[in-house]
């Protein structure tokens, strides 16, 4: 398996209402590669360069230790899937921590990743649907598992939206090869949904074992090194896993899961996500052309 620099490829292949809104950028801040839609198109991923302010990156990683350790800025509590207390080796993952914090509600917001996204995708509008605040925390060599995240695709559980869903996972710490790294199957967007795989598995040998690569197609791994501020974009169908943490820093990252103006609710299915679609203040619209 090779890893990915956060420009792309190798070098040869190269709440509430009281949320304050974030201004859109007068001029982009980082060019895209011409060549960026059609990378993601073709690999069903894509990574890019930093392109979150570093002070703003900074200011988010003391916040996220705050809503950690249970204080709500916004005195909106987030839903948690870790509490203080819980297995210390464990993938800490905290849903909707943007309405609980104005400043990770900042960074879930910001212009620059719906003007990204809406490039690679040839997007009018790029609106924010839900948010995982993501921390993991170091177990170093032979730590064992429990910080893994399953081989799946994120359309597995997002049984309530169709159409156009993807996914902006932001790096808030350096993401190296030796933290956990996303690690992505090159092309595998285009399998269509296979129901097989599971977010908290932990064992990835035996994941991709049950895992029935279509006739025609391999099994391409690639690994997302990130710098802090870049930002890995993914299609919904896209099969993607991390392993542990054997670095001795925890990698800290959200995913910020978006929907186009080509996305919609599934009639029927009232999930609590679908609920908050029209409140703006829950699920701010980043880019609209």
């Amino acid at each position: 398996m090779r890893c990915l620099t956060s420009e792309g490829r190798m070098r040869e292949d190269q709440m509430t209402s009281t949320i304050p809104k974030v201004a859109m950028p007068p001029k982009p801040k980082v060019a895209m590669p011409p060549d960026a839609g059609d990378r993601y198109r073709r690999d069903g991923f894509f990574f890019s360069p930093p392109i979150i302010p570093a002070d703003l990156i900074e200011r988010v990683t003391a916040r996220m230790d705050a809503v950690m350790a249970g204080e709500y800025e916004t005195g909106e509590p987030p839903r948690r899937s870790w509490n203080p207390g819980d297995d210390p080796k464990r993938i800490r993952k905290i849903d909707q921590a943007h309405l609980s914090d104005r400043t990770i509600y900042e960074l879930a917001s910001h212009p620059e990743i719906g003007r990204w996204a809406a490039a690679l995708l040839g997007a009018k509008r790029v609106q924010l649907w839900a948010s995982q605040m993501l921390y993991k925390p170091p177990v170093g060599p032979g730590g064992g598992v429990t910080g893994n995240v399953g081989w799946h695709q994120d359309k597995q559980y997002w049984r309530y939206l169709e159409g156009e869903l993807f996914t902006a996972w932001v790096a808030v710490s350096d993401v190296t090869a030796a933290s956990g790294p996303m690690r992505f199957l090159r092309g595998s967007h285009r399998w269509g949904l296979l129901d097989s795989g599971d977010f908290f598995g932990h064992d990835h040998e035996a994941q991709q074992k049950d895992i029935p690569v279509p006739e025609g197609e391999r099994w391409e791994e690639a690994c997302a090194v990130l710098p802090p501020g870049a930002v890995s974009f993914h299609d919904r169908h896209t099969y993607h896993a991390s392993g542990p943490n054997v670095s001795d820093a925890p990698r800290r990252s959200f995913a910020f899961h978006l929907r186009t103006e080509n996305a919609r609710p599934v009639e029927g299915r009232n999930d609590y996500y679908v609920q908050h679609l029209d409140d703006l203040a829950y699920c701010p619209v980043l880019y609209e052309a």
